[in-house]
């Protein structure tokens, strides 16, 4: 005895149970489909989309040999939204070619308006997920910034996230020329990013306008658009450009294209990132004003630092080397005559270090080095982890003032040569450098010094020590 097959409204149940307990989108579509196919017996089923871009894809179909064709018995149902058409069901392909029924169609259509009902429910579904994405995107760009995570490319990080985010093919960040353009500074791309970064948008351009004035521009096809001008447009597709602006202030531009014949961005979708554009602003100046403000910490702590070793250091060891010269100068000072002299050339190669160290602290702790006498601070410190040791660095005279920077520079690579060879030398235990201005020539010519004494192996004299003399007139 063969089974015989379930009653239709046992099926048109199981079918209408299968499409109302998705939330996922594709997923309730597709139970559509197949629902459709078994409720009718039809070979071939398939759900047009009237807006493939709101939904990503244009036709569902049921898994039959190919697509349904018009010339075969069809039946074609419309599904609903509230008051909005959102497709149409088509059906075909009933076995030996049998037209479809009124019953068929009756069933067809409940399943039309549960489907209707599951499509409205899986789209707030869809959007409060996509909310929940996007709220969390700025909550951890935010974190990212203000913390030490996100602070070395604050821009990278709000690129990247952004681009994640909105599914596109490159997130892109400008910013603002002194020309009146705007130009790429940074690109995230999971593609090849050549040429993006230094592209730019010309002055006068409509996108621009728009941008300067605070309004993010939206764009359809970024290859065909004739508003968009940078050699990359041909890269891409659909297109937001968002205003970084914060404070009344605008920063810089958020681009995120998709690539060429990508999907169209959403309202939702645009809506989320020009809110996620305005968050990221506001992290990126508060994070500048809490590295401005540790920086102004650093300075001032280096101030009183400097200020201490002036006021008492300072002060005491030239206190100290007077009282020994005038011990020098006394009655019966013989006996001891060579140690004092001794004590007061260290008191004083002292005083001098601890004056360079207070100029090392009147420094920017980042940044490049301002003046001569900053460059080469710098430069002695960077050689002190190849050395095993800090060099003792000293100055004499005006240098800052005195040396050109054409000059400043060959001293910066003498210096740096010289530094380098007593690094290969074996044995160095102490390094001495000494930049004097103005130190004449032989011949009388005013001109800047530079010496580097070390006492490593291999010198001329005894087999120690090594000095290196450059001179170059001003």
């Amino acid at each position: 005895m063969t089974a015989q097959p379930a009653p239709r409204l046992a099926r048109l149940l199981e079918a209408l149970l299968d499409v109302g307990t998705a939330l996922d989108l594709r997923t309730v579509l597709r139970h559509i489909v197949d629902g459709a196919a078994g409720l009718t017996g039809a070979g071939r089923a398939a759900l047009v989309v009237a807006d493939p871009g709101e939904s990503g894809f244009a036709e569902i179909r049921s898994p039959g040999p190919g697509p349904v064709p018009e010339t075969e018995p069809l039946l074609r149902v419309p599904i609903h939204v509230r008051d909005e058409e959102f497709g149409e069901l088509r059906l075909a392909g009933r076995p030996g070619a049998a037209p479809f029924t009124v019953e068929d169609e009756q069933l067809l259509r409940v399943l039309a308006t549960q489907a209707g009902v599951s499509i409205g429910n899986a789209r707030l579904y869809e959007t409060a997920r996509q909310r929940e994405r996007w709220i969390e995107g700025a909550a951890a760009v935010t974190t990212a910034l203000l913390t030490e995570e996100g602070a070395g490319d604050a821009l990278t990080t709000v690129a990247e996230r952004a681009r994640l985010l909105a599914g596109a093919s490159a997130g892109v960040i400008l910013h603002p020329t002194a020309e009146g353009g705007m130009a790429i500074v940074t690109a995230s791309t999971p593609d090849d990013p050549d040429g993006m970064v230094g592209a730019t948008i010309a002055p006068g351009s409509p996108v621009l306008e728009q941008l300067l004035g605070g309004e993010p521009v939206f764009i359809e096809d970024s290859a065909t658009d004739p508003r968009m001008t940078t050699h990359v447009r041909n890269r891409f597709g659909p297109s937001m450009m968002l205003p970084l602006r914060a404070g009344g202030r605008l920063i810089g531009t958020l681009a995120l294209p998709r690539r060429r014949g990508g999907r169209p961005y959403t309202d939702l979708e645009r809506l989320l990132a020009t809110q996620f554009a305005s968050q990221a602003a506001l992290a990126l100046v508060l994070a500048d004003a809490r590295r401005g403000r540790e920086r102004l910490a650093v300075y001032e702590d280096r101030d009183r630092i400097a200020r201490d070793l002036h006021d008492l250091v300072v002060q005491r060891l030239f206190a100290t080397g007077m009282m020994l010269e005038s011990t020098q100068r006394r009655p019966g000072a013989d006996d001891v005559r060579d140690i004092l002299g001794r004590a007061v050339d260290e008191l004083r190669s002292t005083v001098r270090e601890v004056r360079t160290a207070i100029l090392t602290l009147q420094q920017p702790p980042a940044g490049p080095p301002t003046g001569l006498r900053g460059r080469v601070l710098r430069e002695t410190a960077s050689a002190a982890a190849r050395l095993g040791v800090a060099p003792s660095t000293h100055f004499r005279g005006a240098v800052d003032t005195r040396v050109p920077d054409r000059v400043a520079d060959r001293l910066l690579s003498a210096l740096r040569d010289a530094l380098a060879d007593a690094s290969a030398r074996p044995g160095v235990s102490r390094v001495e450098v000494t930049v004097e201005v103005p130190a004449p020539s032989p011949g009388g010519r005013d001109g800047v010094r530079l010496r580097v004494v070390d006492d490593g192996e291999g010198g001329p004299e005894e087999g120690r020590g090594t000095t290196v003399t450059w001179w170059a007139p001003l």
